[in-house]
């Protein structure tokens, strides 16, 4: 397959495209700088040069609490973007996966979250994300997949685990809060379930999938097992009330999110959450200490 992933110099989009030439796929992957996804004609020009078969569109505006106060830039990215890619899709008859975000849902349930439980974001963030899947699913149904993740980690750009990575060697003790639940997710693995995804879009499989690791944690237990892995102390981490650390934005007191429908699809099932940092760590470490000066 002709492979186009917009958003590629981040995290996820730069581990994807990683991932596909490993498994020797034709993929042109498009930053920021090479394709803004508001824009229809340049969007349309990219699909006219390229011809994928399928788009992943890892683009987004994920300043979680500059979104409060820059709702309308945010849903322009999270929104309006996503709608212009799924009209050029369908004009280019090409398949879309959709990248989005625990953030949908309220955060205040007792169980993991299944794909059809109904959304209610408490953020500005979360709601420019749902009207990003939203447009999606309206714009291109038959042929387009959201794929929800949450906490992801990995060697490329700013995330957790990274922080805490550089904060060991810096502080004696670390405050981190211990009321928040969720699913530390490495991006290297959500890569792969999109790669692994993508060949059924359209096929047999449409509308919303959760990709997580599996199990769940607060950031408390994931600072202490990054400390853990790095053969520094763990009592180090002391837990600590949301109330510490007032955001503008309200984090999730829980947002696991459940598997339910890449289970019934047959898709490999996800790794726990510990099993994956263990691998991940040393290559996250290696470049956050390239990157240190």
């Amino acid at each position: 397959m002709r492979w186009l992933v917009t958003g590629a110099g981040g995290m996820l989009g730069r581990d994807l495209v990683e991932e596909l030439l490993t498994r020797g796929e034709q993929v042109t992957g498009l930053g920021h700088a090479d394709l803004d996804i508001t824009g229809p004609e340049a969007i349309d020009r990219a699909l006219a040069a390229h011809h994928p078969d399928v788009v992943v569109n890892c683009a987004a505006y994920t300043a979680v609490d500059a979104a409060e106060t820059d709702e309308e830039r945010a849903l322009r990215i999270n929104g309006d973007g996503p709608r212009l890619l799924a009209r050029a899709c369908a004009a280019h008859a090409a398949r879309l996966i959709h990248v989005s975000t625990d953030y949908v849902f309220a955060g205040d349930a007792r169980r993991p979250y299944a794909e059809d439980d109904p959304p209610a974001p408490r953020t500005a963030y979360g709601r420019t994300k749902l009207a990003g899947e939203r447009a999606v699913l309206t714009e291109l149904p038959a042929a387009s997949a959201i794929v929800r993740t949450a906490w992801l980690h990995g060697a490329h750009g700013r995330n957790f685990v990274r922080t805490m990575i550089a904060l060991e060697a810096r502080r004696a003790t670390l405050d981190v809060v211990d009321d928040q639940r969720g699913q530390p997710t490495w991006s290297a693995d959500l890569a792969a379930t999109i790669a692994d995804l993508a060949p059924r879009v359209g096929v047999d499989a449409t509308g919303v999938l959760h990709a997580t690791n599996s199990g769940e944690a607060t950031w408390y237990d994931l600072a202490r097992e990054v400390f853990r892995l790095l053969g520094a102390d763990p009592d180090r981490v002391r837990p600590v009330p949301s109330e510490a650390s007032p955001r503008p934005a309200p984090r999730p007191a829980y947002s696991v999110l459940a598997h339910e429908r890449g289970r019934r699809l047959g898709l490999a099932p996800p790794r726990d959450w510990r099993t994956a940092l263990h691998e991940a760590l040393p290559l996250i470490r290696k470049e956050t200490l390239r990157e240190t000066p």
